[in-house]
């Protein structure tokens, strides 16, 4: 095991960014050949691209991610979050609650990958709790909810 992970290393420190994504010069390429066949190689190139990738993918997501949960923040408030249940906001109840169902689970994943401190989740959170209520509130007006809660 040791050995795939000095080959993932040394393939990370020797790669650059080619037009499909990680190429290794042929001086590397022929270096790694004296110890691993070309699967091998490729396989590593491969991996270290795709956890690349993943790194890219989270610091965008975290991003976006703080940056929604200050948007919907802002609906934590008690009159902002009423404008919007009666319909005078510029985005429906309906739709801040399927946005902060998703930001709050991709919250949950970018926690086990962040390695600075979250974002300021106390609008978020009071909106949360505004969208339990609504929706309890709802059901004991015999309202009907959104058949796709989780869409």
């Amino acid at each position: 095991m040791g050995r795939i992970v000095d080959l993932l290393g040394e393939v990370a420190a020797a790669a650059e960014e080619g037009a499909d994504g990680l190429v290794l010069s042929a001086e590397d390429r022929l270096r790694f050949h004296e110890d691993w066949d070309d699967e091998d190689i490729n396989d590593a190139l491969s991996l270290v691209h795709d956890s690349l990738l993943q790194g890219e993918l989270v610091e965008a997501a975290d991003s976006l991610c703080a940056r929604m949960i200050e948007a919907l923040g802002e609906y934590g408030d008690q009159e902002r979050f009423e404008r919007a249940a009666a319909g005078e906001a510029q985005l429906s109840v309906e739709l801040i609650g399927q946005v902060a169902r998703r930001v709050a689970r991709l919250e949950e994943i970018l926690c086990l990958f962040r390695e600075a401190p979250p974002p300021d989740r106390r609008g978020f959170d009071a909106l949360r709790g505004r969208l339990a209520d609504h929706g309890i509130e709802a059901e004991m007006r015999g309202e009907t909810g959104d058949p796709h809660p989780e869409t």
